[in-house]
Parts: C-alpha cells; structure tokens; sequence
C-alpha cells in the first residue's frame, strides 16, 4: 500500500466505530426490533443491516477507492448502485478492501449477552493491514495498524504469557450449524475433548472478533476458530499479531484469507497446542 497513511485509515475506522457504538447502544434512535433466520439456527437483527449500511456509506464517503464485503449484503449496495469489489474479483489483491461484521456475535446480542460488537479490517493483498474491534456493551475498543502495536481503549496490550496448556486459558468458536453440522461438529466435539484433558480451561464465547481480541489482551492464551470468514477474522487477527500472538492457519503456516483455520496463540504454546489439534483430527 504505497503511499497510503494507515495512521488516517486508522482514524476513518475508528469513526465508524463510533457510529456502530451509538447505533448498538441506542443512542441513535435505532433499537432491537426484528430478528431474521438466515438459515438453521443463523439469525441476523435488524440492527446487523442497519450498522452495514451506516458503515458502507461513511467507508465509501472517505475512501472510495477502496473495495467493501459486509456480512449481510456482501459487496453491492443497498441502493442498487455499483457493486464494490469483493476480494473474490480479479484483481482485488492489488485493490485494499473493508471487512465488516456488523455485529459479530448476533445471538448474544439478541439474548442480552454483552460479548457482541463490531468487527472492521481493512485487507490488503489477502491480510489485513489495520482492524477495529468495539464491544459498545463492555465499553471496550480494541485497534492496530500494521507495525504500530495494539491497544485496547488507548492502552498497549499484549498477548499472553502461558508456557504450557495445562495453563492456558483456550476460546473455542461456536458449533456449526445449518445443513453442514452433522458433518462438522464431529470434528469440533473431538477438538473440545482433546483440549479438555489439556488445558486450564475452556471457554466459548460465541463471538470470533471477542476471541482474538481477548487473546490480543492476554485474556485468553489462544483461540481456536476452525472458520475464516473475512468479516469474522480481519479485524482480530491484526489486533492480536501486533499484541504479539502467532496467528496461523491449521498447519503453522502465517494467517490469510485462503487459510482453511483461525488460530491465534500465545507463542511459548503454539507448537503444543498445533500437536494437540492433530492429535484431534483438526489438521485440514
């Protein structure tokens, strides 16, 4: 990104985060009102195309140039206008795109749980250059930009210092559902066992940008996502690289988009914990 400032895309980030943040907490006028079944057990709230659609606008506004994918609508608009690129069209690794999560974590929001908010990356030749994490209910606001560190409501952080699993605090991400879930939750049920004999303990907090952002933090030593949705993972992924974590793909090799896992680990425990998610039968 030749001649791009990420300290003022940074800045444009943060300002959609503010917009997010006043949209989630109410303070916009907008409230919980309807929820949608995407599919089996999939839900999105009025409240996740409300935010997209905020947030497609100002991104637009102030860097029209760059390419949008949003969770809810992909890469068109609401409007019927031109479609922006999606990181699937020719040439999108040469042009940097907004990955967008409107809110991550829509299930907790819709019960109340506060572990829930917005995930903004901005991508560049398949990795993301800067994110922002807002959880508005925890009043917490993760960001980075590439090689200038992670912070967490203005404050360095750094990931954690676990030395074995039998003291690292390990995320899981959530069972699947839909069509594909008597295929796949094998695996992730095989995962939580080996992990359970292993570990200090075991969480699942049902929001992938919550994951890496607490790893990032030092809350959790790794999490283990065995998805990698561009929307889902931008934002967190370079939170927790710049506070010193791995993130790697299921067979060690760095993160990108074309990686089949997620997998962001304190590193004095990275090699222990690949060998256990092995063992498990996570190794494709």
């Amino acid at each position: 990104m030749v001649g791009v400032d990420l300290d003022e895309l940074l800045h444009v980030a943060l300002g959609a985060a503010d917009i997010s943040r006043r949209t989630l907490r109410g303070e916009s006028g907008v409230s919980l009102t309807s929820v949608t079944q995407k599919s089996d057990r999939d839900f999105a709230s009025n409240l996740d195309f409300t935010v997209e659609r905020e947030l497609r606008a100002y991104l637009r506004e102030r860097t029209p140039e760059f390419g949008f994918l949003g969770e809810e609508e992909g890469s068109g608009t609401a409007d019927g206008g031109r479609p922006d690129l999606s990181p699937t069209d020719p040439g999108a690794d040469d042009r940097p795109f907004w990955a967008l999560d409107p809110v991550d974590g829509t299930s907790n929001l819709i019960h109340g749980v506060p572990m829930c908010g917005t995930s903004l990356g901005l991508v560049h030749r398949r990795r993301p250059v800067l994110g922002v994490v807002d959880l508005p209910f925890l009043d917490e606001r993760y960001h980075a930009a590439r090689g200038g560190g992670a912070f967490l409501n203005g404050e360095p952080i750094h990931c954690g210092t676990a030395t074995s699993l039998d003291r690292a605090f390990v995320a899981v991400g959530d069972f699947a559902t839909g069509a594909a879930a008597t295929r796949q939750n094998p695996l992730r049920l095989a995962m939580v066992e080996g992990l359970a004999h292993r570990v200090e303990r075991i969480r699942m907090l049902g929001s992938a940008a919550t994951d890496l952002a607490w790893t990032a933090a030092g809350r959790l030593d790794a999490c283990v996502l065995l998805s990698n949705k561009p929307w889902d993972m931008a934002a967190g992924v370079i939170i927790a690289r710049e506070a010193g974590a791995e993130v790697v793909d299921i067979d060690g090799s760095p993160h990108d988009l074309d990686s089949l896992r997620t997998i962001a680990v304190t590193p004095a425990v990275r090699d222990e914990l690949l060998g256990l998610l092995a063992a498990a039968g996570v190794d494709h």
